[in-house]
């Protein structure tokens, strides 16, 4: 298990934990113990995170960090908006896992700048029509710009 201390030392030694969907599961599956951990540390763990994104090249790692951001927006942690020019780095991912979590985390921090990069993708997956997952990032995707047009999620 990750500890307080390792979130402060260095996050090039991250290891996900996450077991990514197979042809049986249309699902991740996430070490919920670790999720906690990051949300009780709250703003605290996000500097540890937003480094892991912004060098991170591993799908899993990446994967994992954007559903621990999306279950801290759910916390009500505050500042992962801030966060947004490096969440930017994947916005021309083809990886449907990746497309997921990242809609989903736009779809709750709501930064403007996010709502290009969101049609983009749901265009250029529409264009690609890949049939190769189990799962289709489009409806995350889809739901994260229906909420950018909907009165009903935005700040006040």
């Amino acid at each position: 298990m990750i500890s307080a201390v390792n979130i402060q030392i260095n996050p090039t030694h991250y290891k996900p934990t996450v077991i990514m969907p197979d042809n049986n599961r249309n699902h991740c599956i996430f070490n919920q113990q670790k999720v906690d951990m990051f949300i009780k540390q709250g703003e605290n763990s996000l500097p540890y995170l937003n480094e892991v994104l912004k060098y991170s090249m591993n799908e899993e790692q990446v994967t994992e960090a954007l559903y621990i951001l999306n279950r801290m927006s759910d916390s009500g942690v505050k500042g992962i908006d801030k966060m947004y020019p490096t969440l930017a780095r994947f916005n021309n991912t083809t990886s449907p896992n990746i497309q997921t979590f990242l809609a989903g985390v736009y779809r709750k921090i709501q930064v403007p700048d996010a709502f290009g990069p969101l049609v983009k993708m749901l265009i250029q997956n529409s264009i690609k029509q890949t049939s190769q997952t189990s799962f289709d990032a489009n409806e995350e995707i889809g739901g994260a710009i229906l909420s950018y047009l909907s009165d009903r999620f935005r700040k006040n």
